[in-house]
């Protein structure tokens, strides 16, 4: 597929599905390389970019989504009279704040760091779907862990998790009978 049909496509898919595709989906449906995905969709996002265009193409890890350009937003806000989030309480910033460095991470974990009950923030981002569940830790009482979400990222305007500002980690080293037991109870 030459170079301008395969923008096309790529256009036509990112435009209809609202969400982030992943570059290897639309390569199998496309019939082409990945590499080559992704070659043309950085190549159309520097160019809409350069051009200030109202739309844009962004990179969220291994998949490219349309999105308004943010220059655009007070009109676009305007025009479709749609609510801005409700910002972030400081608890459910520091929640998220811990999920992201830590994940995949459990309430229990964020709650050692905080020392607080962190139930209502951990809800709290789930509705925002700036997290969400990834598995089970396999200790007794099983509980759940927690990661970020591509919401998380395009919320942040980051490309992977890499682009976080480096911090210095608390080290739980080797889990504990007291880190177990908090484990288990937060599992009942």
């Amino acid at each position: 597929m030459e170079q301008t049909e395969l923008q096309r496509a790529i256009e036509a898919i990112l435009f209809a599905a609202g969400e982030p595709v992943e570059a290897a989906r639309m390569a199998a449906t496309l019939e082409t390389d990945e590499n080559e995905i992704c070659l043309a969709a950085d190549a159309m996002a520097d160019q809409w970019a350069f051009q200030r265009r109202g739309i844009r193409i962004v990179k969220l890890e291994d998949a490219y989504q349309m999105v308004s350009s943010g220059e655009m937003a007070d009109y676009v806000t305007k025009t479709l009279e749609t609510r801005k989030p409700p910002k972030l309480s400081s608890s459910q910033l520091e929640t998220l704040t811990i999920i992201a460095y830590y994940q995949p991470a459990t309430k229990a974990m964020v709650e050692k760091i905080r020392g607080v009950d962190s139930s209502y923030s951990v809800g709290a981002l789930l509705n925002k779907k700036l997290i969400e569940e990834s598995g089970r830790l396999d200790v007794p009482g099983r509980p759940i862990l927690y990661r970020t979400t591509p919401g998380f990222l395009r919320t942040f305007g980051l490309k992977t998790l890499e682009e976080l500002p480096e911090i210095e980690k608390v080290s739980f080293g080797e889990p504990t009978e007291e880190m177990v037991q908090e484990v288990i109870q937060e599992g009942d």
